[in-house]
């Protein structure tokens, strides 16, 4: 993938996050990472990201999936589009909230930043099409999500530490 074919638009509305420039490299590195993966054609495609708290993140929950709580991710495709096939010029918004993801990094021991990858990476899969309704459509996501993090040295997300598994 050329340096120039996702333009990335990053908008830090809300809560306590790392600059605008570190925050674009790793939103960049996860996205060319599931790029390659899915082994999507060159294409000339705008996506924006945008970093926010957990009461932002509650409206648009509220208003868009009826769940008046905050969640981690969500994302809003521009158009629908087939798991798979090739994306259009418009891919959609992420939207991130701090607290909740400072949070479960912090449950599930991991750095925030692999953690932040991975949510990038989870809302990224929704903008094209992947979903988790079924069971079959998660293994499929999640396999998806493992295969992308691996390429850029996360550790599985899903994998349970030792320690956790010594605590039940």
């Amino acid at each position: 993938m050329s340096d120039n074919a996702i333009h990335i638009d990053i908008t830090i509305e809300a809560g306590s996050w790392p600059d605008e420039t570190t925050l674009e490299g790793l939103v960049r590195k996860s996205v060319e990472a599931a790029w390659a993966n899915l082994g999507l054609k060159d294409a000339d495609s705008e996506l924006s990201v945008v970093f926010t708290d957990d009461a932002s993140i509650q409206e648009l929950n509220a208003e868009w999936r009826g769940k008046d709580k905050p969640t981690n991710v969500l994302s809003f495709p521009a158009f629908p589009v087939k798991a798979g096939a090739q994306p259009g010029p418009m891919l959609g918004d992420i939207v991130i909230a701090r607290e909740t993801v400072e949070r479960e990094a912090v449950e599930e021991d991991k750095p925030l930043d692999h953690h932040l990858s991975h949510l990038v990476v989870h809302g990224f899969l929704h903008l094209l099409g992947y979903d988790h309704e079924t069971d079959e459509e998660a293994e499929e996501m999640e396999h998806r999500e493992r295969e992308i993090l691996h390429a850029i040295a996360i550790p599985d997300p899903y994998a349970v530490s030792e320690e956790t598994i010594n605590n039940d």
